[in-house]
Protein backbone atom coordinates (compact mmCIF):
# COMPACT_ATOMS: atom_id res chain seq x y z
CA UNK A 1 0.00 0.00 0.00
CA UNK A 2 1.14 3.66 -0.79
CA UNK A 3 0.85 5.57 2.30
CA UNK A 4 -0.34 9.22 0.61
CA UNK A 5 -0.06 12.07 2.65
CA UNK A 6 -2.05 14.23 0.26
CA UNK A 7 -5.75 13.66 1.08
CA UNK A 8 -4.92 14.44 5.01
CA UNK A 9 -3.01 17.18 4.23
CA UNK A 10 -5.88 18.65 2.25
CA UNK A 11 -8.31 17.40 5.23
CA UNK A 12 -5.99 19.10 7.68
CA UNK A 13 -6.14 22.36 5.69
CA UNK A 14 -9.69 22.94 5.70
CA UNK A 15 -9.83 22.15 9.21
CA UNK A 16 -7.11 24.99 9.81
CA UNK A 17 -8.98 27.58 7.70
CA UNK A 18 -11.68 26.93 9.87
CA UNK A 19 -9.45 27.46 12.88
CA UNK A 20 -8.01 30.99 11.93
CA UNK A 21 -11.61 32.30 10.92
CA UNK A 22 -12.89 31.55 14.49
CA UNK A 23 -9.62 33.48 15.73
CA UNK A 24 -10.82 37.44 15.01
CA UNK A 25 -7.15 38.39 13.89
CA UNK A 26 -4.74 37.65 11.13
CA UNK A 27 -2.15 35.18 12.96
CA UNK A 28 1.20 36.25 12.13
CA UNK A 29 4.23 33.50 10.86
CA UNK A 30 7.52 35.16 10.28
CA UNK A 31 10.86 33.42 8.76
CA UNK A 32 13.88 34.32 8.88
CA UNK A 33 16.55 32.89 5.86
CA UNK A 34 20.05 33.74 6.36
CA UNK A 35 21.75 33.04 2.57
CA UNK A 36 20.55 31.83 -0.56
CA UNK A 37 20.36 27.52 -0.46
CA UNK A 38 18.70 26.93 -3.34
CA UNK A 39 16.53 24.13 -1.16
CA UNK A 40 15.79 26.47 1.82
CA UNK A 41 14.29 29.13 -0.64
CA UNK A 42 12.15 26.32 -2.19
CA UNK A 43 10.86 25.34 1.41
CA UNK A 44 10.39 28.81 2.51
CA UNK A 45 8.17 29.77 -0.51
CA UNK A 46 6.14 26.58 -0.08
CA UNK A 47 6.00 27.74 3.53
CA UNK A 48 4.64 31.10 3.02
CA UNK A 49 2.47 30.04 -0.05
CA UNK A 50 0.56 27.32 2.45
CA UNK A 51 0.47 30.38 4.78
CA UNK A 52 -1.18 32.50 2.52
CA UNK A 53 -3.77 29.72 1.53
CA UNK A 54 -4.64 29.32 4.80
CA UNK A 55 -5.09 32.83 6.11
CA UNK A 56 -1.93 33.67 7.63
CA UNK A 57 0.13 36.58 7.49
CA UNK A 58 3.53 35.17 6.26
CA UNK A 59 6.70 37.59 6.03
CA UNK A 60 9.88 36.75 5.14
CA UNK A 61 13.20 38.21 6.48
CA UNK A 62 16.04 37.58 4.13
CA UNK A 63 19.40 37.51 5.32
CA UNK A 64 22.81 38.01 3.72
CA UNK A 65 24.95 34.93 3.48
CA UNK A 66 27.50 37.22 5.70
CA UNK A 67 25.30 37.45 8.48
CA UNK A 68 26.63 37.90 11.98
CA UNK A 69 25.22 35.34 14.73
CA UNK A 70 25.18 38.59 17.03
CA UNK A 71 23.14 40.32 13.85
CA UNK A 72 20.83 37.31 13.77
CA UNK A 73 19.92 37.07 17.28
CA UNK A 74 19.53 40.80 16.96
CA UNK A 75 16.46 40.44 14.58
CA UNK A 76 15.06 37.20 16.63
CA UNK A 77 15.05 39.74 19.76
CA UNK A 78 13.08 42.03 17.93
CA UNK A 79 10.58 38.57 16.37
CA UNK A 80 10.24 37.46 20.17
CA UNK A 81 8.55 41.01 21.28
CA UNK A 82 6.46 41.57 18.41
CA UNK A 83 2.94 40.98 19.58
CA UNK A 84 1.97 40.51 16.07
CA UNK A 85 4.38 37.51 15.10
CA UNK A 86 2.53 34.67 16.95
CA UNK A 87 5.31 32.31 15.87
CA UNK A 88 8.38 31.97 13.71
CA UNK A 89 11.28 30.07 12.08
CA UNK A 90 15.26 30.18 11.53
CA UNK A 91 15.32 28.24 8.72
CA UNK A 92 18.33 26.11 8.59
CA UNK A 93 21.10 24.86 7.41
CA UNK A 94 22.30 28.57 8.37
CA UNK A 95 26.20 29.79 7.13
CA UNK A 96 28.80 28.00 9.52
CA UNK A 97 29.37 30.88 11.49
CA UNK A 98 26.45 30.83 13.09
CA UNK A 99 25.75 28.35 15.89
CA UNK A 100 22.26 26.90 14.85
CA UNK A 101 21.93 25.33 18.65
CA UNK A 102 22.73 28.94 20.35
CA UNK A 103 19.92 30.37 17.67
CA UNK A 104 17.32 27.92 18.37
CA UNK A 105 17.87 28.41 22.19
CA UNK A 106 17.70 32.12 21.49
CA UNK A 107 13.68 31.89 20.36
CA UNK A 108 11.45 32.22 23.02
CA UNK A 109 9.37 29.20 23.09
CA UNK A 110 6.17 30.40 22.90
CA UNK A 111 6.66 31.69 19.46
CA UNK A 112 8.60 28.43 18.38
CA UNK A 113 6.99 26.93 15.12
CA UNK A 114 9.35 24.70 14.22
CA UNK A 115 9.35 22.86 17.79
CA UNK A 116 12.77 22.70 17.99
CA UNK A 117 13.55 24.96 21.64
CA UNK A 118 14.79 23.09 24.04
CA UNK A 119 11.99 23.19 26.19
CA UNK A 120 10.30 21.73 23.80
CA UNK A 121 11.95 18.93 22.80
CA UNK A 122 12.60 18.51 26.59
CA UNK A 123 8.56 18.29 27.47
CA UNK A 124 8.40 15.79 24.74
CA UNK A 125 10.83 13.86 25.78
CA UNK A 126 9.40 13.58 29.36
CA UNK A 127 5.99 13.29 27.64
CA UNK A 128 3.94 16.65 28.50
CA UNK A 129 2.13 18.94 25.78
CA UNK A 130 4.17 20.98 23.78
CA UNK A 131 4.97 22.09 19.92
CA UNK A 132 6.55 19.40 18.08
CA UNK A 133 8.77 19.39 15.24
CA UNK A 134 6.36 19.48 12.46
CA UNK A 135 8.01 16.60 10.56
CA UNK A 136 7.76 14.29 13.00
CA UNK A 137 4.47 15.01 14.07
CA UNK A 138 3.09 14.65 10.47
CA UNK A 139 4.10 11.20 10.76
CA UNK A 140 1.92 10.73 13.62
CA UNK A 141 -0.90 11.71 12.21
CA UNK A 142 0.11 9.72 8.99
CA UNK A 143 0.26 6.84 10.76
CA UNK A 144 -3.10 7.63 13.00
CA UNK A 145 -4.80 8.19 9.47
CA UNK A 146 -4.01 4.88 7.89
CA UNK A 147 -4.68 3.06 11.55
CA UNK A 148 -1.51 1.69 12.08
CA UNK A 149 -0.86 0.02 15.27
CA UNK A 150 1.96 1.94 17.41
CA UNK A 151 1.19 0.42 21.02
CA UNK A 152 3.46 -2.74 21.40
CA UNK A 153 5.09 -1.97 17.56
CA UNK A 154 8.62 -2.77 17.17
CA UNK A 155 9.53 1.10 15.83
CA UNK A 156 12.95 1.69 14.52
CA UNK A 157 14.40 4.83 13.60
CA UNK A 158 16.92 5.81 11.04
CA UNK A 159 18.73 8.81 11.29
CA UNK A 160 19.23 11.22 15.19
CA UNK A 161 18.43 14.40 14.08
CA UNK A 162 17.35 17.22 16.42
CA UNK A 163 14.61 17.37 13.83
CA UNK A 164 13.17 14.24 12.67
CA UNK A 165 15.34 11.14 14.41
CA UNK A 166 14.76 12.60 18.21
CA UNK A 167 11.42 13.60 18.16
CA UNK A 168 9.85 10.79 16.11
CA UNK A 169 11.54 8.67 18.71
CA UNK A 170 9.98 9.78 21.79
CA UNK A 171 6.54 10.25 19.91
CA UNK A 172 6.96 6.75 19.26
CA UNK A 173 7.92 5.56 22.88
CA UNK A 174 4.87 7.84 24.45
CA UNK A 175 2.75 6.02 22.56
CA UNK A 176 3.95 2.74 23.67
CA UNK A 177 5.63 1.35 21.00
CA UNK A 178 9.39 -0.33 21.50
CA UNK A 179 12.14 1.93 19.51
CA UNK A 180 15.24 1.57 18.34
CA UNK A 181 16.92 4.52 17.31
CA UNK A 182 19.46 4.11 14.35
CA UNK A 183 22.28 5.94 13.26
CA UNK A 184 25.66 6.36 11.41
CA UNK A 185 27.84 4.25 13.71
CA UNK A 186 25.35 1.38 14.10
CA UNK A 187 26.36 -2.28 13.60
CA UNK A 188 24.92 -4.02 10.70
CA UNK A 189 21.94 -1.54 9.86
CA UNK A 190 19.89 -4.27 8.21
CA UNK A 191 19.70 -6.55 11.43
CA UNK A 192 17.68 -3.66 13.23
CA UNK A 193 15.20 -2.62 10.59
CA UNK A 194 14.24 -6.26 9.62
CA UNK A 195 12.79 -6.23 13.02
CA UNK A 196 10.45 -3.40 12.25
CA UNK A 197 6.57 -3.19 12.20
CA UNK A 198 7.36 0.60 11.88
CA UNK A 199 10.50 1.82 9.92
CA UNK A 200 10.89 5.62 9.79
CA UNK A 201 14.10 6.99 7.56
CA UNK A 202 15.92 10.32 7.87
CA UNK A 203 18.70 10.54 6.84
CA UNK A 204 19.33 11.86 3.11
CA UNK A 205 21.07 8.42 1.69
CA UNK A 206 19.11 7.83 -2.00
CA UNK A 207 17.99 4.29 -2.13
CA UNK A 208 19.44 3.17 1.17
CA UNK A 209 16.74 1.25 2.44
CA UNK A 210 16.37 -2.18 -0.08
CA UNK A 211 13.91 -4.77 -0.02
CA UNK A 212 16.10 -7.51 1.66
CA UNK A 213 16.22 -5.18 4.92
CA UNK A 214 12.53 -4.83 5.50
CA UNK A 215 10.12 -7.77 6.83
CA UNK A 216 6.90 -8.56 4.74
CA UNK A 217 3.93 -6.53 5.86
CA UNK A 218 6.10 -3.26 7.34
CA UNK A 219 4.97 0.19 8.10
CA UNK A 220 7.86 2.38 6.25
CA UNK A 221 7.89 6.13 6.57
CA UNK A 222 10.34 7.54 3.44
CA UNK A 223 11.12 11.16 5.29
CA UNK A 224 14.28 11.26 3.16
CA UNK A 225 14.59 13.43 0.05
CA UNK A 226 17.88 13.98 -1.90
CA UNK A 227 17.44 15.17 -6.00
CA UNK A 228 19.43 13.17 -8.48
CA UNK A 229 18.74 14.81 -12.17
CA UNK A 230 15.52 16.10 -12.34
CA UNK A 231 14.14 13.07 -10.03
CA UNK A 232 13.90 13.78 -6.42
CA UNK A 233 13.94 10.34 -4.43
CA UNK A 234 13.92 9.39 -1.27
CA UNK A 235 16.22 6.97 1.47
CA UNK A 236 14.13 4.01 0.15
CA UNK A 237 14.04 2.06 -2.76
CA UNK A 238 10.43 2.65 -3.16
CA UNK A 239 9.27 0.15 -6.16
CA UNK A 240 11.11 -3.17 -4.63
CA UNK A 241 10.33 -2.50 -1.20
CA UNK A 242 6.49 -1.45 -1.90
CA UNK A 243 5.92 -4.94 -3.40
CA UNK A 244 6.57 -6.42 0.38
CA UNK A 245 6.05 -3.19 2.96
CA UNK A 246 3.49 0.10 2.74
CA UNK A 247 5.41 2.73 2.08
CA UNK A 248 5.51 6.68 1.75
CA UNK A 249 5.89 8.19 -1.46
CA UNK A 250 8.73 10.74 -2.18
CA UNK A 251 7.53 13.03 -3.34
CA UNK A 252 3.80 12.79 -1.78
CA UNK A 253 4.28 11.20 1.19
CA UNK A 254 5.50 13.15 4.42
CA UNK A 255 6.31 16.33 2.93
CA UNK A 256 2.70 17.67 2.68
CA UNK A 257 2.20 17.07 6.21
CA UNK A 258 5.30 19.00 6.73
CA UNK A 259 4.39 22.04 5.76
CA UNK A 260 0.86 21.55 7.30
CA UNK A 261 2.20 21.02 10.66
CA UNK A 262 4.07 24.08 10.68
CA UNK A 263 0.86 26.01 9.71
CA UNK A 264 -1.16 24.05 12.85
CA UNK A 265 1.51 24.84 15.07
CA UNK A 266 1.17 28.78 14.31
CA UNK A 267 -2.21 28.74 14.73
CA UNK A 268 -1.87 26.50 18.16
CA UNK A 269 0.37 28.95 18.81
CA UNK A 270 -1.92 31.96 18.16
CA UNK A 271 -5.14 30.19 20.00
CA UNK A 272 -2.59 30.22 22.81
CA UNK A 273 -1.87 33.65 22.69
CA UNK A 274 -5.28 34.84 22.25
CA UNK A 275 -6.39 32.37 25.44
CA UNK A 276 -3.39 34.35 28.02
CA UNK A 277 -4.69 36.97 29.78
CA UNK A 278 -3.59 40.00 28.47
CA UNK A 279 -1.81 42.74 31.29
CA UNK A 280 -3.50 45.82 31.59
CA UNK A 281 -2.30 48.97 33.05
CA UNK A 282 -2.84 49.70 36.64
CA UNK A 283 -5.31 52.55 37.39
CA UNK A 284 -4.24 56.25 37.48
CA UNK A 285 -4.35 58.08 41.05
CA UNK A 286 -6.53 61.17 41.02
CA UNK A 287 -4.35 63.85 42.53
CA UNK A 288 -5.56 65.85 45.35
CA UNK A 289 -6.76 69.11 45.26
CA UNK A 290 -4.11 71.57 47.34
Amino acid sequence: MILSGKALAAEIEEGLKKRVDALGFTPGLDIVMVGDDPASRTYVEKKLNKAGDIGIRGRLHHLSESTSEEELLSLIGKLDADKSVHGFIVQLPLPKQINPLKIIAAIDARKDADGLHPLNLGMLAQGSPATVSATPKGIMRLIDYYKIQVAGAEAVVVGRSGMVGKPISYLLTNRNATVTLCHSKTKNLAEHTRKADILVVAVGSPYLIKSDMVKEGANIIDVGTTKLGAKMVGDVDFDPVSRKASVTPVPGGVGPLTVMMLMENLVELAERAKAEPQATAPPRRRRKQA
